[in-house]
């Protein structure tokens, strides 16, 4: 026999109102996340999209702009208009691909290192969790990861 749900003023919810309530709760835990990181992005001179893309590039593995699309899931043209923004601004550098001098490598500058690790920690704050217990925190991460296919990424796109 199935448990019945109630609300906490006791009374029985319906599961329709009950999953609204939930997608309502997400959008606004997004809505706060995206806030809390965009304006830490911010300080740092990036976007959120920049941000990611800086995120994507590993500092020791020069990596090609159609690399960084597919790990980014869009089109090359964003990717293209991501890193002109990340070299305007030193972060990262293209360079000729030393194993084949027809194509062009990302890589991150010396300057990019240290952003790169401050978008880290901006991605990884996770202030917004400070009141969950360890158990409530594991459940949370298992109950996301089976709602969220996986973990498929989003979409990025070049803001």
């Amino acid at each position: 026999m199935a448990q019945e749900v109630v609300s906490a003023a006791g009374r029985p919810v319906d599961r329709s109102g009950l999953a609204a309530d939930v997608m309502r709760r997400m959008a606004h835990l997004t809505a706060s996340l995206r806030h809390q990181q965009g304006t830490a992005f911010a300080e740092l001179g990036l976007t959120p999209a920049t941000a990611r893309a800086l995120h994507e590039l590993d500092p020791d593995r020069p990596l090609p702009a159609r690399d960084l699309a597919d790990r980014l899931g869009c089109d090359r043209s964003n990717v293209t208009a991501l890193v002109d923004r990340l070299e305007q601004v030193g972060l990262v550098e293209r360079r000729t691909d030393p194993a084949d001098r027809r194509q062009k490598t990302l890589v991150v500058t010396a300057d990019g290192r240290g952003v790169r690790d401050r978008v880290t920690e901006v991605m990884s704050d996770s202030r917004l969790l400070a009141g969950l217990s360890d158990q409530e925190l594991s459940t949370l991460r298992d109950l996301v990861w089976k709602v969220s296919d996986g973990g498929c990424p989003e979409l990025c796109d070049s803001e």
